[in-house]
């Protein structure tokens, strides 16, 4: 995904559900769109490593339903874990349920894989998002630990889960 990407970030993060576990159910306004999260994405984004945002499609169809997001753990610490990548997804409701999320993970995953075999894979969730950590056990990593995960945009308490290749 790109800055062209705006308007579809803007649609998504509308939804209170869809919010719900990302920051108290808060709708993202344009404004924080444009200043904060395209240029976060952008700072990560490199397309030769297979980071970024990465805009998830129904084939069939061809609506756009969600995105994956792929950054080194840690990113925007002091110490990021360049071979452990973070998972993350976000998807319209119509989505939901439906397998989207852990198929498009997965396939990044093996993607990955292939250019670099000793790549760990870690999530973050809140502790009560049972969809995501669902999501999190599907692609087969495990519980480590629950912990506070700083952040530039703010601190927050979640559970990791990794996967070691």
């Amino acid at each position: 995904m790109d800055d062209t990407d705006a308007e579809f970030l803007y649609q998504l993060d509308l939804d209170p559900e869809v919010m719900r576990y990302i920051n108290g159910g808060n709708k993202t306004c344009r404004e924080d769109i444009q200043n904060i999260m395209l240029p976060r994405m952008n700072r990560y984004k490199n397309s030769v490593k297979g980071w970024g945002m990465w805009k998830v499609t129904v084939i069939e169809t061809q609506q756009e339903i969600g995105w994956i997001i792929v950054r080194p753990m840690d990113f925007f610490s002091k110490a990021p874990q360049w071979n452990n990548l973070e998972l993350g997804w976000r998807f319209f409701q119509s989505a939901w349920g439906k397998g989207y999320a852990s198929e498009a993970a997965k396939h990044l995953m093996h993607v990955l894989l292939q250019q670099e075999p000793s790549l760990n894979f870690s999530a973050i969730a809140n502790e009560y998002n049972d969809a995501s950590i669902n999501i999190m056990k599907k692609l087969g990593m495990t519980y480590v630990k629950t912990y506070l995960h700083q952040d530039p945009l703010g601190d927050v308490d979640v559970v990791l889960y990794q996967l070691a290749s």
